[in-house]
């Protein structure tokens, strides 16, 4: 059969592709470690808000995959130095030659079908972050206000520390916190008309004001912080509601989150790139380095000329073959009769 991607390796090229080979191991090693430290940066990061995001939101399956693709990246460059280095010493080779082999096709199967799942959920779960920030965000500020609730107890602190950091104001901008009930009815008055209105006047009897928390103030502004009655025009002096010179912060967190867990997503993809390139042409060295040797018998300066290749016969080949067996394999045999009695032979007539 004939052999797959054959390649003439005399012995200076050989030396060559050992010594190119371990060289490319451990910066597949090196590329295997920095996806290692931003998937688990992105993971963390993802903890510390997963308060924001929706239970359903599978974004955090990326840095998870990432993690694994990661680990067994830098199996496979630890293995490609060690085995490229072993390959010019005849000594040390022979316990490599036995194991490369087995390594090669688990570091081709698993390595290879995570980086493409990694990729594929690099591309795929950024929508989902959209989706999962939009209802979290959404919940944890339904929520502000429930400072003495049993599994809401912090979420006022969480958002008010979010906001102040990322310098963010409600979901989409400060007027979303008008269509929310962000004061606890612990510190509202009954007896106060305005209060009993306000509730009345709503569908689901919540307290809306015109009002956000005092973390949306921006520190930087020059006049006091404008927390409440933001949409009368004659409340505060020289304040149009209409004009963005108010001194909160602009941009909502839903947009500010996005973009920053998006850029550590894109960090991390480019690193999957350069890991999948760098993996997949140390398997490739490994092999055509591994068939190499076995042709010579495991010692890469010995004489003679030989060839690599990655698979001993073409796949239609194999497939033939295989078929071939397999169909000589499961035909009947003939029925074992009793043997044919030779004719008789005839006499020959006398002289």
């Amino acid at each position: 059969m004939a052999l797959v991607l054959p390649l003439a390796l005399p012995l200076r090229p050989r030396i060559r592709l050992a010594q190119g080979l371990w060289l490319l191991s451990w910066l597949l090693a090196v590329a295997s470690i920095l996806t290692l430290l931003c998937s688990g940066h992105l993971l963390v990061q993802l903890w510390h808000l997963g308060t924001f995001l929706a239970p359903s939101c599978q974004f955090t399956a990326l840095p998870q995959i990432a993690l694994a693709v990661g680990a067994v990246a830098l199996g496979t460059g630890l293995v490609g130095a060690g085995a490229s280095r072993a390959s010019l010493d005849a000594a040390q080779y022979p316990p490599w030659r036995r194991v490369l082999g087995p390594l090669l096709v688990a570091g081709t199967a698993g390595g290879g079908g995570l980086l493409v799942l990694a990729l594929g959920l690099a591309l795929a779960l950024p929508g989902s972050l959209d989706t999962g920030l939009e209802e979290g965000l959404g919940a944890a500020m339904s929520h502000y206000k429930d400072t003495e609730v049993p599994g809401h107890c912090h979420a006022k602190q969480l958002l008010d520390e979010l906001q102040l950091r990322h310098h963010c104001c409600g979901r989409h901008g400060y007027k979303d916190w008008f269509g929310v009930q962000w004061v606890s009815s612990r510190y509202l008055d009954p007896g106060d008309q305005d209060v009993v209105d306000r509730i009345q006047s709503n569908v689901e009897g919540l307290y809306l004001i015109d009002g956000v928390p005092f973390s949306c103030c921006n520190p930087h502004s020059p006049r006091p912080c404008l927390q409440s009655r933001l949409s009368d025009p004659h409340a505060h002096l020289l304040f149009d509601p209409r004009q963005p010179n108010l001194n909160l912060w602009a941009q909502g967190c839903h947009a500010v989150l996005l973009g920053h867990l998006q850029e550590l997503a894109s960090t991390l993809g480019s690193m999957l790139v350069v890991t999948i390139l760098l993996q997949t042409l140390v398997l490739l060295g490994l092999r055509y380095l591994q068939t190499a040797l076995e042709g010579l018998g495991g010692v890469i300066n010995g004489e003679g000329e030989t060839q690599g290749y990655l698979l001993p016969g073409g796949l239609r080949d194999m497939l033939k073959t295989a078929w071939l067996q397999g169909g000589v394999d499961h035909r009947p045999a003939p029925e074992e009769g009793p043997p044919e009695e030779a004719p008789p032979k005839e006499g020959l007539p006398e002289a």
